[in-house]
């Protein structure tokens, strides 16, 4: 009877080795369920997007234009009488008042001149006066029938020939006055005279007037610009909506800024509106009258304008950074009920403060996305976070 062998140590390292590997293979099954889990696909959350309501507020509505200004009153100062210049009485570019002397022209020839015309006005006086003499003694005598008619004849036309001597005389001495006082060139009206363009011990008023200088009103200034025909329609229909006259118009205000101020400082009112449109530019000229007591605004300036002609209670605005384009025009995105981007056409009006004033298109309780937009697409979901549209604290002005 044979005796089975003990497993020999070989023969047990073999059979662990099988287990391992069973063992091995199982917990590499467990681990490849695992991971297909953990790899399953999970949709992303909705994005966070800001959406506010659109500002609610009164807005004025504005003309807005590109304009010059212009003096009212702008005068070449000449020489009206012939002379050598005596003296320049201003400094070149200084503000002066009506009145004040600019140039002297050698006015001793013509203040002999018209000491002349006044010694003959007063020759002519005393001939006047001898002859109205003579003429009452002539009547006498021939109502006393002691000369001839013919000599009151005679007597009535020399006192008539002396009437006429003394006016011929009084109108030179006129002349004389009024050349003698073109000897001294005075300002026509307050303003700025600029630089003189002749010298001292020039000769001028030769052979025609001589410029001497200018002189340019700067307070009040005028203001010119154009508005287009759309503008026109809209001013009338809301003239004509409140019972406005043409009178009226021209009592609107207008604002003015340079074009290195913020906002329309400068304020005056409608001065001018031509009767008439220009056909070939189809605009309206318009004329404002701005006060300039400071000469801020100098004559030659390109100036933003704007008049306000209407103004809407309850306008809508959003920031301009909330509207898209495309070629179908201007877009914004809105929020519906349940969560969804919806793109829609609206129509813009001017900015006011800051923000678009949007005409239609929009609702008060509608939520705009303000910010975002390139995260979001129409029929998107999302999630949105409701804030407020921030407002400047004042208007420019």
């Amino acid at each position: 009877m044979t005796r089975a062998n003990p497993a020999s140590p070989a023969h047990r390292n073999g059979a662990w080795r099988h287990v391992g590997r069973a063992l091995a293979a199982t917990a590499a099954v467990i681990a490849l369920a695992g991971c297909e889990d953990k790899n399953a696909y999970v949709a992303p959350p909705p994005p966070k997007v800001d959406v506010a309501t659109p500002v609610q507020r009164p807005v004025t509505r504005y003309v807005e234009a590109t304009g010059n200004t212009a003096p009212i009153k702008n005068v070449d100062l000449v020489a009206r009488v012939q002379g050598f210049l005596q003296s320049i009485d201003y400094q070149d570019g200084t503000f002066v008042k009506q009145g004040t002397q600019l140039f002297t022209i050698e006015p001793e020839t013509y203040k002999l001149k018209l000491e002349q015309a006044q010694a003959a006005e007063a020759g002519a006086q005393a001939s006047l006066r001898q002859a109205e003499a003579d003429f009452k003694r002539q009547s006498d005598l021939v109502q006393r029938q002691a000369v001839s008619q013919a000599t009151l004849d005679t007597s009535t036309s020399t006192r008539e020939n002396a009437q006429a001597n003394l006016l011929q005389a009084q109108a030179n001495t006129r002349i004389a006055e009024v050349n003698y006082g073109y000897t001294k060139v005075t300002a026509p009206f307050d303003g700025v005279v600029s630089a003189h363009m002749v010298s001292i011990g020039e000769l001028v008023g030769v052979s025609s007037p001589t410029q001497l200088a200018t002189i340019v009103a700067m307070d009040p200034i005028w203001v010119n610009f154009t508005v287009n025909e759309q503008d026109v329609l809209r001013i009338r229909a809301e003239a004509a909506r409140r019972g406005l006259t043409p009178t009226d118009l021209k009592q609107f205000p207008i604002q003015v800024g340079l074009q290195n101020e913020t906002g329309y400082p400068h304020e005056g009112k409608l001065d001018y509106v031509s009767p008439t449109l220009n056909q070939s530019t189809g605009t309206l000229a318009v004329r404002g009258l701005v006060p300039n007591d400071k000469r801020v605004l100098l004559p030659g300036y390109f100036v933003r304008v704007r008049v306000p002609f209407d103004q809407e209670k309850g306008a809508l605005l959003v920031p301009d950074t909330a509207l898209g384009s495309d070629q179908g025009g201007r877009y914004l995105l809105l929020v519906n009920g349940d969560n969804v981007v919806e793109q829609r056409k609206v129509q813009i009006g001017p900015t006011d403060n800051g923000l678009r004033v949007i005409e239609s298109g929009l609702k008060p309780d509608d939520r705009v996305v303000i910010a975002g937009l390139l995260r979001v697409i129409p029929g998107q979901k999302i999630d949105p976070q409701v804030t407020k549209i921030e407002q400047p604290q004042a208007s420019a002005k």
